[in-house]
């Protein structure tokens, strides 16, 4: 994606970190010559060799898993939080902007066998139950219930680019402070996200 360089971030550890912590994603590929996106968790983990991969599973019922052989390479989209900002914030005239904070993940696909897959919906789970109030494992799920892993592709993505889009205002220092206490006015989730974000430019 275009990325003008005062907004990339290639603080590579924290752009990871974002992922992990906004792994609700996009999966995009080609289904007979469209762009087909579906959206699903994507989780970030290691091969065995060490290098990041994504892991994820789609349904077989979504045509998109019967191009992945043909058209490996994929494109995943992590969004952030993001927030309108005013210009009437700013201590001169300019064109409202809008800020935010993106990642795209590049890479090349490949389909896992049906136990590298419960493997994967075991870590899954096991992630997103921790902190719930009656948390479930799927080892207590009968034999009859796993035999759901069937009907989903899994596929693993070996990373071969990561593009950070952190767009926070960076080029107005001068008015950050304003913009912060607007943001936090506004009291929403995605402004007040973007106004803490910002502070961590405030000097």
């Amino acid at each position: 994606m275009y990325i003008p360089h005062y907004y990339k971030n290639e603080n590579l550890e924290e752009v990871k970190e974002f992922i992990k912590q906004n792994s609700f994603g996009v999966l995009v590929n080609q289904v007979d010559g469209k762009p087909w996106a579906t959206h699903i968790p994507l989780e970030l983990d290691t091969d065995e060799k060490g290098n990041a991969i994504l892991i994820s599973h789609i349904s077989k019922a979504n045509p998109q898993w019967k191009f992945f052989e043909n058209h490996p390479e994929v494109l995943c989209i992590f969004n952030g939080p993001h927030s309108y900002i005013s210009s009437s914030w700013y201590k001169e005239e300019e064109v409202p902007t809008w800020d935010y904070i993106a990642v795209h993940v590049y890479g090349k696909l490949a389909v896992l066998d049906e136990e590298a897959v419960m493997q994967s919906l075991h870590k899954l789970v096991a992630k997103y139950e921790v902190n719930s109030k009656n948390p479930i494992s799927l080892n207590d799920m009968s034999p009859k219930t796993l035999r759901q892993v069937k009907g989903v592709v899994g596929f693993k993505i070996e990373i071969s680019d990561i593009q950070a889009a952190y767009k926070l205002s960076q080029t107005r220092p001068e008015d950050h402070a304003k913009i912060i206490s607007e943001l936090k006015d506004k009291n929403n989730p995605g402004s007040v996200a973007i106004a803490s974000e910002i502070s961590k430019f405030k000097k």
